[in-house]
């Protein structure tokens, strides 16, 4: 027979009458060669003879129908169970082997503990969790984000559940204000999943909710097999609207918390999640409101004062500030025209005086009356025949000087003729008048001056 490992440690293991063991040591290295040869196995069995001792550990014998062996469960295992162990109750554990050195007794220590049935439901559930995680069903890029405010929320649950009633009053408590909508479905049983799907069909048909919430009470694997039914969980996947898994307590888990957006450990923590809290809420919104007095009296105080920037640049730029400034200017204007037309009056008045001396000094009458004064002194002086001489040229100046009167401008006037003076010279023809030009106009009796509007050149 080929030696296996234990029994080749077994041949090492041998004493002499002179160096015989003692019982500690032989329990000892049986302890350690049983746990060295024995991983952690799986058992199934039923309890009998279960102690609960003080320490918060439990005892027991696990049996079939031909042996039984000592099995321990310490309380930091224990604690976890989802069940209370009784005597006669069929169950399937995780343990070790091991040997209980005082006593050298024989002995499992249990490790995880469920009740019978739950082992191939465990096994399957592994598997398919595997499979879905496999081909990505699981994957975080698939979630969608909760919405922080839901118009409406939805519950796929039991009617007559404590799920639904902790939902409900977390949402009366937190947010009574959103609307909840129930889409009512048994929750264990062969007919769940179908009736399951259906709920969720029609709340996604519907599209009445921005999130739902999938869930029900505590239980054993057994009693929450319908959410790891496969349809369900690719279902609740596919959904367009965020679905929060929440089924049993926190330590239970099944394939739709991994398929939904977000897994809640309770309906409780479900409806805590998806809800804002109205008293959080209104503290933010006083803050907020506080922030928002405070930006608009600064932006109103900023507005004020480029309201007042613009009145200001509005009230100088005002049509009666620019008619006021237009009618000051044409005021200077005025002045400044009447006092160039005034200098320019001057100037043509200094230069007329002198041409109207010189003309008076030039006219006929006033020669010949010079003239004729100096004759008279002179026929004073002369002797008579040259008074004859005299008389014959006083004759011959009287007439012409009767000529040069008549040839006079003077004369000219007298009769209804007029003369044009620019610029103290005699206008004789249109050519050098210019529009806008000034000009003398003397008469026989006195002058006026005109200023040109439109010249006719002879045609």
């Amino acid at each position: 027979m080929p030696l296996t490992p234990w029994r080749r440690k077994l041949r090492g293991m041998t004493s002499s009458r002179t160096e015989p063991y003692s019982v500690s040591r032989l329990n000892l290295e049986a302890q350690g060669l049983l746990e060295g040869s024995f991983p952690l196995i799986w058992l199934q069995g039923e309890i009998s003879n279960l102690a609960r001792p003080r320490s918060g550990h439990i005892y027991f014998s696990l049996k079939d129908d031909k042996a039984q062996v000592n099995a321990a469960m310490f309380r930091n295992r224990n604690s976890l169970l989802r069940f209370q162990p009784r005597d006669g109750q069929k169950i399937l554990v995780r343990a070790r082997v091991t040997v209980f050195v005082p006593r050298g007794g024989f002995q499992i220590i249990v490790e995880h503990m469920e009740e019978a049935g739950e082992g191939a439901l465990r096994a399957q559930f592994e598997a398919l969790k595997a499979q879905l995680e496999a081909e990505g069903l699981f994957a975080q890029e698939r979630k969608r984000p909760l919405p922080s405010w839901p118009r409406r929320i939805g519950v796929i649950t039991s009617p007559s559940g404590a799920a639904i009633r902790d939902v409900l009053q977390v949402l009366k408590r937190r947010a009574p204000s959103i609307p909840v909508l129930i889409y009512p479905t048994p929750v264990q049983g062969n007919e769940a999943p179908a009736q399951i799907r259906r709920a969720l069909a029609l709340a996604i048909q519907r599209d009445e909710c921005d999130v739902l919430i999938l869930g029900r009470g505590g239980g054993s694997l057994e009693d929450l097999w319908a959410f790891n039914d496969e349809a369900l969980v690719r279902a609740v996947a596919d959904s367009p609207i965020p679905v929060v898994s929440a089924v049993g307590h926190e330590v239970d888990v099944s394939l739709c918390d991994f398929a939904a957006d977000v897994r809640a450990p309770t309906p409780s923590a479900a409806a805590e999640l998806i809800s804002p809290d109205g008293d959080a809420l209104l503290a933010r919104l006083g803050v907020l409101g506080r922030r928002q007095r405070q930006l608009m009296g600064l932006n109103l105080r900023g507005q004020r004062q480029r309201l007042e920037g613009l009145a200001r640049r509005l009230h100088a730029r005002h049509p009666n500030r620019q008619l006021e400034q237009t009618r000051q200017q044409v005021d200077e204007l005025q002045a400044r025209m009447a006092r160039t037309l005034s200098h320019r009056l001057a100037l043509l008045r200094g230069r007329w005086q002198p041409l109207d001396v010189r003309l008076r000094q030039q006219s006929p009458a006033s020669q010949v009356a010079r003239q004729a004064q100096r004759l008279h002194e002179l026929q004073r002086r002369l002797p008579v025949p040259l008074r004859h001489q005299q008389r014959h040229l006083a004759q011959r100046l009287d007439g012409a000087a009767r000529r040069l009167h008549t040839a006079s401008p003077l004369a000219t006037l007298d009769r209804g003729y007029s003369l044009t003076l620019v610029e103290g010279q005699p206008l004789r023809s249109v050519d050098s008048l210019k529009e806008g030009q000034t000009v003398e106009t003397r008469l026989a009796k006195g002058s006026f001056e005109a200023t040109v509007t439109r010249v006719k050149p002879q045609e």
